[in-house]
């Protein structure tokens, strides 16, 4: 004789389906609102020190071997000028300059930013 009853009914269980959703969800606004990292304008070797005291201010300036500056996603006299623009709310300033950058033009770069009112240039170097 065969049994032809329904079988007994199996609890359903909870989907996931939703969780992923708003987790996926969750993940998306997190990288649209987030800031990330802007990057170098140019590849910039600092020099080397044996200094190994962290940079204390966010602003950088950029300056490549061949003198030419970038700062804030705008480059050459413009960088210049933002960087004035700057200088009313903030004081202090990084400065991420190549290894091989002329002391002369470093000079007048310092000489310039000191006329812009930054009273402190921080420099940026690779630890040995």
């Amino acid at each position: 004789m065969m049994d032809f009853s329904p079988p007994p009914a199996r609890q359903r269980s909870e989907s996931i389906v939703p969780m992923i959703n708003v987790v996926f969800l969750l993940l998306i606004f997190f990288l649209m609102t987030s800031n990330l990292a802007t990057p170098e304008p140019f590849d910039v070797t600092p020099p080397q020190a044996s200094s190994e005291a962290e940079p204390e201010v966010e602003r950088t300036l950029y300056v490549d071997k061949t003198g030419r500056t970038a700062f804030d996603g705008v480059e050459g006299e413009a960088a210049l000028r933002a960087i004035a623009a700057v200088s009313e709310t903030d004081s202090v300033i990084q400065l991420r300059a190549d290894a091989e950058l002329e002391a002369s033009v470093l000079a007048k770069l310092l000489k310039d930013l000191t006329a812009a009112g930054f009273s402190r240039v921080e420099l940026i170097v690779a630890t040995q």
